[in-house]
């Protein structure tokens, strides 16, 4: 019996996830502004205690790993690092661009309405500033093309792959770049990655035992924290 506690706080969605042998067993969202610290920790606690678990009855604790906001990633990591440390289980850490490609493969009908079929590529896109998304391109069985990376959107933007087929642009990140691109094989799915999505490539980590330090492990954040000045005077 494999059980695992799923945590997502990569952008302004907080949610985490309890599964028990490859199913949901509890489930807990938030769109709540700056709740991450706050909720996270109440989620996992409430959920556990709708299952009838404790924290040594579960197997392993996976945590988004980012690309991602900055403070969101430091909640969940922190979170999870705290769970394990104290359970002595194991860490898993997923990347957030593997679980908007999961969440788009397990739910298709629910994603691209619009779309007959399958899509010939999933291109995950995490939000950044202005026309910036974090990105990267999978085919739909999970499998990344090309490296994580920052990107600034224009309407030439993954032209090689739109013209090969459909193509499905997911997550937060999406929905301003359909402004832009205009290609009729592309197809916009505005959405926030959550910890239910998680599940698939979590067992699949879980499976192969790539567990991470909890000592040392870090989240990916991409790029450096930019830390900025309140130009209002505080006296």
């Amino acid at each position: 019996m494999q059980r695992l506690i799923l945590i997502e706080t990569s952008t302004a969605l907080c949610s985490a996830a309890v599964a028990e042998d490859g199913i949901i067993r509890a489930y807990r969202e938030s769109s709540e502004p700056k709740a991450h610290a706050s909720l996270t920790s109440v989620f996992i606690d409430e959920m556990l205690k709708e299952c009838g678990f404790t924290l040594q009855d579960c197997d392993a604790v996976c945590v988004s790993m980012g690309p991602g906001s900055y403070t969101g990633l430091r909640v969940g990591v922190s979170t999870a690092k705290g769970l394990c440390f104290g359970s002595g289980k194991p860490l898993l850490a997923i990347g957030t661009l593997d679980t908007l490609v999961a969440q788009a493969s397990d739910r298709p009908s629910d994603v691209i309405p619009d779309l007959t079929g399958d899509p010939l590529f999933i291109i995950p896109m995490i939000d950044a500033r202005r026309m910036e998304v974090y990105t990267a391109v999978f085919t739909p069985d999970g499998k990344q093309l090309t490296e994580t990376s920052p990107a600034i959107i224009d309407e030439t933007s993954f032209t090689e792959y739109l013209e090969q087929g459909p193509c499905l642009f997911i997550g937060d990140g999406a929905g301003k770049c359909a402004d832009v691109i205009k290609h009729p094989n592309a197809h916009f799915s505005q959405c926030w990655p959550n910890a239910s999505a998680m599940l698939l490539p979590a067992t699949k980590a879980y499976n192969e035992k790539r567990f991470e330090d909890v000592a040392y492990f870090e989240p990916f954040y991409l790029k450096e924290f930019v830390a900025t000045v309140s130009k209002k005077k505080l006296w």
